[in-house]
């Protein structure tokens, strides 16, 4: 979309597609992928619940609109899979994911004009827009993204970076250069753990990391894997989410490994007295253990670490998953 085409312009013809999966139906990713698939060939998977669908190929081919291509699918995907979604729509994939977050279950949230939707957002809802950049930009009373579409390129690579004042001065003008690239669902494994109310207790979300974490290096040990990368979920109680995602410095399925990337991701959310409601580690981008290449290291708390990681692994397998845990997951 070019500058001027921050109207009416293009129609709708990309879905962010986000599936309501309820704890322990993330396999059931590939299936529904594959029920989008059938509208466009042009699907690209967001794991862990989350796909785009270019169908602006498929609208004359069906004869129908966005919004009524979004009903068939959500149709579909409750009665064959029982599967609950929130659909956004837009011209491309920055405002169909963006429309996605305010879309209610049962509902399609369509950005007819762009320039009305994107003016009234606040500037954090930008995609690439992180807590640092927003602090920044609201200092100077860049608050919503209408403000920003109104500054200077040459205030915003002052306020931020070049490659970034660039990015946020072509964004908030509504020009999305990004595109929907096919692909399929990662091979990947989650997680998750749930709280049975509303948890506000930084701690408690800390333990629950961990346990993630514990549980996801020793399905991956078992299994002779490793990870490359590890998103973190963090589901809050208004059912909106937060989804971040990180390179590890190596292949591994050590549980501390895992841990410690989970607490440096949960840290720069920023989170104060947030209500959780459940958060989940996916580990990405998995292969064979025995084609990784691991970092040696002197340093004999690691070292300790391993050892009684591979002790635990040898008692869950003998006497069950709960046979060894962390202390602090014991208490």
């Amino acid at each position: 979309m070019s500058a001027a085409g921050r109207g009416r312009g293009e129609p709708a013809g990309v879905l962010c597609v986000r599936f309501l999966l309820p704890p322990g139906r993330e396999a059931a990713l590939p299936r529904l992928l594959s029920l989008l698939a059938g509208f466009s060939p042009a699907v690209e998977a967001l794991p862990p619940d989350t796909a785009l669908v270019d169908l602006r190929g498929a609208l004359r081919y069906f004869g129908r609109d966005a919004r009524q291509l979004a009903s068939v699918i959500r149709v579909r995907a409750v009665a064959l899979y029982g599967v609950e979604c929130l659909i956004g729509a837009g011209p491309g994939p920055m405002t169909a994911r963006m429309a996605a977050r305010e879309a209610a279950p049962g509902t399609t949230r369509v950005v007819g004009d762009v320039r009305e939707f994107l003016d009234g957002q606040p500037v954090d809802a930008l995609p690439g827009v992180g807590a640092a950049t927003a602090r920044t930009l609201r200092e100077y009373g860049l608050d919503t993204v209408g403000g920003v579409a109104a500054a200077p390129l040459s205030t915003l690579q002052r306020l931020t970076t070049a490659r970034t004042g660039r990015e946020l001065h072509e964004k908030a003008r509504g020009i999305d250069r990004t595109r929907v690239t096919a692909n399929a669902a990662t091979r990947s494994l989650a997680a998750e753990r749930a709280f049975v109310r509303d948890e506000l207790d930084p701690y408690r979300h800390r333990r629950a990391l961990l346990a993630a974490a514990d549980e996801a290096g020793a399905r991956m040990r078992d299994a002779g894997q490793v990870c490359r990368s590890l998103t973190l979920t963090v589901r809050y109680a208004d059912r909106s989410s937060t989804v971040r995602s990180r390179a590890l410095p190596e292949p591994t399925a050590h549980s501390v490994a895992l841990a410690g990337a989970a607490y440096r991701m949960y840290e720069a959310l920023g989170l104060q007295r947030a209500r959780v409601r459940g958060v989940s580690l996916r580990a990405e981008g998995l292969g064979p253990a025995g084609a990784a290449s691991r970092q040696l290291t002197f340093d004999p708390v690691d070292e300790r670490a391993r050892v009684l990681e591979a002790v635990a692994d040898r008692a869950r397998a003998r006497f069950g998953p709960g046979a060894l845990v962390p202390a602090s997951l014991a208490a």
